[in-house]
């Protein structure tokens, strides 16, 4: 469609340039011409009388390139309708003009292309020549021309009125013509000028030196440009065709893309646009004559070339070579026409005279069509490329987004990770600087044990479900913080590890809600249902408070994973953190080797507090508690035994104490006590294997004091390891030591398993104590307590009793021994023998009213 269209118009463009075919008062007469040697100086009279007059067989003159002076003549047979000579060629270096009337010059001109513009009889690129003939005479016409170009005349003889008629129609061919030309290199310059691109500019001055040549060749440029210039006219053709060819070439080159698809070819254009850079460079200093005959000779090849380099690329698949091929195909064509007729080759006519026209004229129409399709080629191919690069940035976008997903989210559970909730923690604390915070951190402490029961596959499926209980549990929780929002789910719960879970929550709020805080802690502690099995994962709690406990998530979760690891967290399944109890702190390991220097140095003192027996009210007995004087921070009894038991030194404390508590009975003995002493007993040492052996071979060595140094063991620590502290405690009854249940009440043991203990005595906690005469309840547990454990032949002790009144009624319960502070505080050895002498000497009353 687009080709049919441009045919059309240069169709249009062929009648409007054509002169001859509207043009009834003009005509081309019979010619004969002479030729003489360029240097013979003849006059008119001369020539016309010389010998060798010939009559032309064409209707044109045409010698092609020939130095040769031509002499032409003939009669004017129209004489009533012709009164204008044309010479359509602008390109002849001398002519003169004669007007025989009756064989005598009636008048003459003299111009060319070497004189000024001005000089010419018609302001017109042609050559006219005006008369006017009077009727009754002969009239004659009389050239001589001249020229180092192409000898060709292409002469008429016309009605002035009918030429300027004729050529007021020519000149709207030559306006299409020429608007076509300038309005592609007006758009490709605009598109160079946008885009920067090389091969725009190429296509520019490629144009622009055809329209220079085809506007020099119709002498439009010697007549508007510079027109008392004739030396530039002269060789503005002989350089315009190697530029106009050497710009095309380079064009034809990068549109192509030879350099890329075709080397072969890309050197045989770098070659030719060498040659054609020389011989424009050339035809500045070489003679006109030749200049012409070596520009037309190198360009037919160089338009042979750039017709057939299309060809072959289209043959390639190019498919910039369609519309490349058919431009330069068309001005190849044009341009071979013009110059075979310019060596006179052919006659001159009007495709002779206008096929460069016709030709550059489709060949620019063509190309910028193609330019255009280019242009909308390479902005689809950026779009595309765009959306691709936009595609491969959202992909890599997504593909990052996944990554941060992956480095904040637990792979298994899809919970937010440590890193995760560390950020969000410190974003929490950074946020609300005054604000308290609660840090909760779950262990699963049976995950191990279900892994060995029902392998790794199923125990991710039981993690899978866990996590999604506890985040359903944390979101209820009063205070529950949100540690990330989804489009489908909000997380409250984070998992630090593969049997580590953490949320924070609000301290005000949980804080003030404490039995819906416990319920919630319930729902964590309840088994996971999977394949209809209740699995116990038996998770612990640990509980640190912001800032009371840290400043930053990383000293916050570590706190809150020391309390969940404390025996409080094993007892009760939840913990908060408590500096005392924190054996991982800095000053914990400075007190780890203070206290190891402390055993080894004898800084240690063993306080004894008094038991008394309620039916004799004798003093039967003492309790061994350790101190640690001499400190500037003084160190609590129970922080003592923690430390020792967390870092591995409660071995030889208990050694240093059972030794020093044998040394301090012995004295007792010296002053007439013969009371027993009771020392506590860490399950640790229950689960040493030589711990019995050991006992045995001391006791031994204080053969008297057999059967006066009895173990206290708490109800809960034996229960951490049943089954060999019950082998331990058999191996120490064998070897003749008494054994008391110490903090009964306070636990969660068995009556069946206690049954099974060599133990004789069994010591009430101070919790069912302290608070005996002011709750009814209490005196119902402990009342009951008595009794059950004399029915099973115990011997029962009430510690922590502070008051008469507490006293009293463990005595009307029948209670077998109590001690505490309203009977003594623990004393030091040297204070305790006063005390016991003051005891002895005063009523039981007023003694314990005196102590």
């Amino acid at each position: 469609m687009h080709l049919a269209r441009l045919l059309a118009v240069l169709v249009t463009l062929l009648a409007l340039s054509f002169p001859g075919l509207a043009a009834s008062d003009s005509y081309i007469p019979a010619i004969d011409y002479l030729r003489l040697a360029p240097d013979d100086q003849r006059t008119p009279e001369q020539a016309l009388n010389a010998d060798g007059w010939q009559t032309l067989n064409e209707k044109t003159p045409n010698f092609g390139y020939s130095r040769d002076q031509v002499w032409l003549q003939f009669p004017i047979t129209r004489p009533e309708n012709t009164s204008l000579l044309e010479i359509a060629y602008p390109h002849l270096d001398h002519i003169r003009f004669y007007l025989l009337r009756d064989g005598e010059v009636h008048l003459r001109y003299q111009t060319g292309d070497r004189r000024v513009f001005a000089d010419r009889p018609v302001g017109h690129p042609h050559f006219l020549f005006p008369f006017q003939l009077e009727p009754g005479h002969d009239y004659r016409i009389l050239l001589n021309v001249a020229t180092e170009g192409a000898m060709q005349i292409p002469l008429k003889l016309w009605n002035n009125r009918s030429f300027f008629e004729q050529t007021s129609v020519e000149s709207q061919g030559h306006a299409l013509y020429y608007g076509i030309l300038i309005t592609a290199i007006c758009f490709n310059l605009f598109v160079f000028l946008a885009l920067r691109e090389s091969i725009y500019l190429y296509y520019v001055l490629s144009t622009l030196g055809y329209l220079i040549l085809i506007g020099t060749l119709n002498g439009i440029t010697y007549q508007f440009l510079w027109p008392n210039l004739p030396a530039v006219q002269s060789n503005a053709m002989v350089l315009s065709i190697p530029l106009a060819l050497l710009f095309t070439l380079l064009f034809s080159r990068a549109f192509l893309k030879l350099q890329d698809c075709s080397p072969r070819l890309n050197h045989l254009m770098l070659i030719t646009i060498a040659l054609n850079a020389a011989l424009a460079l050339a035809t500045v200093v070489i003679d006109y004559g030749v200049a012409i005959r070596l520009t037309v000779a190198l360009a037919i090849p160089s338009c042979l070339l750039l017709a057939i380099v299309g060809p072959l690329q289209w043959a390639r698949g190019n498919p910039q070579a369609v519309y490349y091929t058919l431009a330069w195909g068309a001005v190849t064509i044009g341009s071979a026409i013009t110059a075979a007729n310019k060596y006179g080759l052919i006659p001159t006519g009007f495709i002779s005279v206008y096929g460069m026209q016709l030709g550059s004229a489709l060949q620019a129409i063509l190309l910028s069509l193609a330019l255009a399709i280019r242009i909308y080629h390479e902005r689809q191919e950026k779009v595309l490329a765009q959306e691709a690069e936009l595609k491969a940035l959202e992909a890599r976008r997504n593909a990052e987004l996944r990554l941060m997903d992956q480095a904040l989210h637990h792979p298994l559970t899809g919970l937010p990770n440590r890193s995760h909730y560390e950020l969000r923690l410190n974003e929490l604390i950074r946020g609300q600087p005054g604000k308290e915070f609660g840090v909760v951190i779950i262990h699963l402490n049976n995950l191990y044990s279900v892994t060995k029961t029902l392998g790794h596959r199923n125990t991710d499926r039981i993690l899978e479900l866990a996590s999604k209980h506890y985040n359903a549990v944390a979101k209820d929780v009063p205070g529950a913080i949100a540690l990330e929002h989804t489009n489908n789910r909000t997380f409250f719960m984070a998992n630090l590890d593969p049997q580590t879970f953490a949320f924070v929550v609000d301290a005000d709020q949980s804080l003030s809600v404490p039995r819906i805080v416990l319920r919630s802690i319930e729902d964590i502690r309840y088994p996971v249902d999977f394949l209809g099995m209740q699995v116990p994962l038996n998770p612990q709690l640990g509980v640190a408070f912001y800032p009371t406990h840290g400043t930053d998530a990383n000293t916050l979760i570590r706190r809150a994973v020391i309390a969940e690891g404390s025996d409080r967290a094993r007892d009760r399944g939840i913990a908060y953190y408590k500096p005392s109890r924190d054996s991982y702190s800095a000053d914990r390991l400075t007190l780890v080797s203070d206290l190891r220097h402390a055993i080894n140095n004898h800084e240690l003192i063993l306080y004894l507090q008094p038991k008394l027996c309620l039916r004799s009210r004798m003093i039967v007995g003492f309790e061994a508690l350790i101190r640690w004087p001499g400190r500037e921070q003084p160190i609590r009894p129970d922080e003592i035994i923690a430390v020792a038991e967390q870092t591995g030194l409660i071995k030889p404390l208990t050694r240093w104490v059972l030794q020093e508590a044998l040394e301090m009975r012995g004295r007792l003995l010296e002053i007439g006590w013969d009371a027993g002493i009771a020392v506590n007993i860490s399950p640790n040492n229950l689960r040493e294997p030589d711990f019995a052996v050991f006992v045995q071979r001391l006791m031994q060595s204080y053969q008297a004091h057999a059967g006066a140094i009895t173990f206290e063991v708490t109800e809960t620590s034996m229960m951490q390891d049943p089954t060999n502290s019950l082998k331990a405690l058999n191996a120490l009854h064998s070897a003749g030591i008494p054994l008391s249940i110490d903090d009964f009440g306070s636990g969660y043991s068995s009556l069946s398993y206690i049954k099974q203990l060599p133990a004789g005595e069994i010591k009430i906690d101070r919790s069912l104590v302290t608070d005996l005469s002011e709750r009814e309840q209490d005196r119902v547990i402990v009342r009951t307590t008595i009794d059950m454990c004399h029915s099973l032949g115990y011997t029962v002790v009430a510690e922590g009793v502070e008051d008469e009144q507490t006293l009293a009624l463990l005595d009307e319960m029948g209670c077998d021994l109590v001690q505490g502070y309203f009977l003594s505080r623990p004393l030091p050895f040297e204070e305790l023998t006063g005390w016991l002498e003051r005891f002895n000497r005063q009523p039981l009353r007023s003694r314990i009213s005196a102590s």
